[in-house]
């Protein structure tokens, strides 16, 4: 599986307020910025795959409602985790 516990742990570490809390915006983010890249990179040599393709955009919709969410709410925070994923905005 391309996405471990270890490695969840490790994003939610760096992006989150803590491994333990899973549910904060940044990290959720950070985990949907990282499971974004792993589907792209899937469909460059899939490109006939609907089903990954489908999921790419949902998980798109998701990390960009989170993004609003987090503008809408404080933006000082959506200006950090933008500029430390390197996010196109």
């Amino acid at each position: 599986m391309y996405l471990s516990k270890e490695k969840k742990q490790e994003i939610f570490k760096k992006h989150g307020k803590s491994e333990k809390n899973t549910g904060g915006a940044e990290g959720q983010i950070a985990l949907f910025t990282h499971r974004i890249s792993h589907l792209t990179e899937h469909l460059k040599t899939n490109k006939k795959d609907f089903g990954t393709q489908r999921s790419l955009q949902l998980l798109v919709g998701k990390r960009r409602s989170l993004l609003d969410y987090l503008k809408a709410k404080d933006i000082e925070r959506y200006r950090a985790i933008v500029k430390e994923l390197d996010l196109r905005r």
